[in-house]
Parts: structure tokens; C-alpha cells; sequence
């Protein structure tokens, strides 16, 4: 393939197939559900929030706080309830998405408390 002889079209294709460096691409496919709380592992940590945006590098996290320790795992999901949490300063959280292990629903209130 000669890239010097591309028309704009189909370099247009190929941006779309590839991706254009520093230009995020909204997720419209997968499994995430904007809107849902998660609780995300994030390279050996836990933590809870709103997802409302994903990108092909970040998952942005709304009410966010970082979870120290969850307790009894299988509880924590069933009940909602972790045994040490700190909340993350109002805002968003970006989680990058390199970092992140394992993401879970979590059907609860986000835990917004020092506990």
C-alpha cells in the first residue's frame, strides 16, 4: 500500500479503523453500561463509582472512592457493604483502563463516607 497516494477518504477509513493519536474513541460497543455503579480492581486496589464515560484509554468514574479493604468479597456484592473506604474529592476519577483487573456490578449505593 502506497500511503502517499491515499485519498482523503480513504485515509479517513483507515483513522477510523486504527484511531488518531490523542483523540479518544467513545466506547458505543462491550459490556460497560454508563450509568451503572462498579466496583473496579485496579492493579490491587478496589474501587466504587458511576461510570459515565469510557474511552479507548480511561473509564471516567462519578462519586468515586478508593475501597482499602472490601471485607468478606462475596458479601461486599451481595450486601454493599465494605469494611474501610475513602471517598474520592468531588469530581471524576480516571481509571486507566491498563491498570483495571477485574470490574464488577455493584447493584448498591456507592459508599460516600469515611469508613
Amino acid at each position: 500500500m502506497d500511503l502517499d497516494a491515499l485519498t482523503i477518504g480513504e485515509a479517513k477509513q483507515l483513522v477510523a479503523l486504527i484511531g488518531a493519536p490523542n483523540t479518544p474513541a467513545v466506547c458505543t460497543t462491550g459490556h460497560w453500561k454508563i450509568g451503572q455503579n462498579y466496583l473496579m480492581l485496579i492493579a490491587g486496589t478496589f474501587y466504587t463509582g458511576r461510570l459515565v464515560a469510557v474511552d479507548r484509554y480511561e473509564l471516567v468514574l462519578e462519586d468515586a472512592s478508593w475501597v482499602a479493604d472490601t471485607g468478606r468479597f462475596a458479601e461486599a456484592l451481595a450486601k454493599g457493604v465494605v469494611s474501610e473506604v475513602e471517598p474520592c474529592p468531588e469530581g471524576e476519577a480516571l481509571i486507566g483502563r491498563g491498570a483495571l483487573l477485574a470490574a464488577f456490578l455493584w447493584k448498591h449505593d456507592l459508599p460516600r463516607s469515611v469508613k
